[in-house]
């Protein structure tokens, strides 16, 4: 062959996705890995139907994911610093698939709880490579990116899991392997996608959990966290003993009202990240902090009046103070991280925010099992979360953080 042939040749092989494909695949990643994660939600009822299970081991599943979550963040969270993003994407995407099929194929708790521990492990792989990478990307774009996609995964994966279980046959199996079909085609977006950091030794030393944070962040994260830790407790009841909650106020056996609660939280959490996306981080922390007490103690009274529109109001309303406690959080943080210390510092963020959405619902199952059933223990959470932002919007005002202004 003559060497201009091979020179033809060559582009065709080596061919790359730009930088905003890219960042779009890579947030795209996260819609569908959160969606993955959500996808459940309005399938416990069908579950514990056919197994015959109780909220407690509703909780128990959801839990697993997120201690699998957290101890995939802190044993893989810095490792693409090191072998950079795509080959940790590929290979979490392919375990995150593998998970799927279980899912698809479960037949009893055993295989739940498997996929979900799997699920988690390639889920806290994943997240800290993407958010990563978004930055290395953009900046500014990344950033943006980082805050709204959860919520649009989070809130999209309820809802169109609730509507196939409501609306198709065999709800258990298709919607894994309609998430499925979606993730193989990322992984080959992955594969055709540049490489966004260089390679630096020490992957190995990566893999031993340690908590480091560079001195530059030390304060902002101090802020970020208990903020974190508050919007994703709340997150927690919604995925795992919302469905029942709102099933139960509208009095309705429905799977769409199942996924209702989650979407509205995640949806307007999505939207409000967009409303406050040129505001200073601090002002973003402030309304996600008010918006996180004012809604959080609507639904309180919504519960008590037994009105299903006023819950989902006040939950729209906390959804506001999800989004927007999010989005400051991160902002406040990463603007100031090196980027061979992005992934590291994003996994920490996501250490606390996935430790606030596991163990608080873990303890709420039991409460509603062994102690004053499913309303009390949605009040008892909802004081719980109020004071967990409370504190944090003290914590806010008694420390400087570094005004964080987001680029335009």
């Amino acid at each position: 062959m003559s060497s201009s042939a091979v020179l033809a040749a060559r582009p065709a092989t080596r061919f790359r996705l730009g930088r905003t494909p890219s960042l779009w695949l890579l947030a795209s990643i996260v819609v569908s890995l959160l969606a993955a994660s959500s996808a459940p939600t309005p399938l416990y009822a069908t579950y514990q139907a056919e197994w015959g299970f109780s909220p407690m081991t509703t909780t128990v599943v959801f839990g697993v994911y997120a201690v699998a979550v957290l101890l995939s963040l802190l044993v893989f969270g810095r490792l693409s610093d090191h072998v950079g993003r795509r080959p940790v994407l590929l290979v979490a995407l392919l375990v995150q698939a593998a998970a799927l099929v279980v899912f698809a194929f479960a037949g009893g708790v055993p295989e739940l709880l498997a996929a979900r521990v799997v699920q988690g492990l390639a889920t806290g792989a994943a997240l800290a490579a993407l958010g990563a990478g978004m930055l290395d990307i953009d900046r500014a774009r990344g950033t943006t990116a980082n805050a709204v996609a959860p919520g649009i995964g989070t809130g999209g994966g309820a809802l169109l899991s609730a509507l196939v279980v409501q609306f198709l046959p065999a709800p258990t199996h298709l919607i894994y392997l309609a998430l499925l079909g979606v993730l193989l085609l990322q992984a080959v977006g992955v594969a055709l996608m540049p490489e966004t950091v260089s390679r630096a030794p020490g992957a190995r030393h990566s893999l031993i959990p340690e908590i480091k944070l560079p001195r530059t962040v030390r304060g902002p994260v101090a802020i970020a966290a208990p903020v974190l830790f508050a919007v994703w407790a709340l997150a927690g009841f919604y995925a795992s003993l919302g469905p029942s909650l709102v099933r139960g106020l509208a009095g309705s056996t429905s799977a769409v009202y199942g996924g209702l609660g989650l979407f509205v939280l995640a949806a307007v959490a999505a939207l409000s990240v967009l409303a406050v996306n040129n505001r200073p981080a601090r002002t973003a922390l402030g309304v996600g902090i008010v918006g996180l007490i004012v809604g959080v103690t609507g639904s309180l009274f919504a519960i008590s009046a037994g009105s299903t529109v006023a819950f989902l109001i006040a939950t729209g309303v906390a959804g506001i103070g999800f989004g927007s406690g999010f989005q400051g959080a991160i902002r406040i943080v990463v603007p100031l991280v090196a980027a061979h210390e992005r992934a590291g510092v994003l996994a920490l963020l996501y250490v606390v925010s996935y430790l606030g959405l596991g163990v608080p619902a873990v303890i709420a199952g039991y409460l509603v099992v062994h102690a004053g059933g499913l309303l009390d223990t949605a009040r008892e959470y909802g004081i719980a979360v109020i004071v967990l932002a409370a504190l944090a919007g003290l914590a806010l005002l008694r420390r400087q953080a570094p005004r964080v202004q987001a680029a335009g």
